[in-house]
C-alpha cells in the first residue's frame, strides 16, 4: 500500500489500494472531491489523481456514479437557477451528510 497526503485542500494525495477494500478514513477526503470532479472544479493533474482513486475503490465509484445520476435528475429536472443563498445551504447540509456518513 502506498500512500501520500498533503492537507484536504492540498489535493495531492496518492492511495494505492492493495485489497481493493479502503477504509473510510483513506476515502473521507475524496468525498469533496468527488463532487468537484464531476463540477470540473478541479486541475487536470488532481482529476488524474481522483479517477485513479475511483478505478481502485468500489465505494468511491458508487458516490460518483451517485452524485453524477444526483446532478444529472436535477438538471433535467430544473430550468431555472437556484438562488446562490440556496445553494449554498444545500452544498453546507450535503457536506454535513457526508461527514456523518464517513464516521459510522
Amino acid at each position: 500500500m502506498s500512500e501520500r497526503s498533503d492537507g484536504p485542500e492540498g489535493l495531492a494525495h496518492e492511495h494505492v489500494h492493495v485489497s481493493g477494500d479502503p477504509s473510510n478514513a483513506e476515502c473521507a477526503d475524496f468525498l469533496e472531491r468527488i463532487v468537484r470532479l464531476i463540477d470540473n472544479e478541479l486541475e487536470a493533474g488532481d482529476c488524474a489523481v481522483v479517477r485513479a482513486h475511483i478505478d481502485s475503490c468500489s465505494p468511491c465509484l458508487e458516490r460518483y456514479d451517485l452524485q453524477r445520476t444526483v446532478k444529472a435528475v436535477v438538471a433535467r429536472s430544473c430550468g431555472e437557477t437556484a438562488p446562490a443563498d440556496l445553494r449554498e445551504r444545500v452544498r453546507i447540509r450535503i457536506q454535513q451528510i457526508q461527514v456523518q456518513i464517513t464516521e459510522h
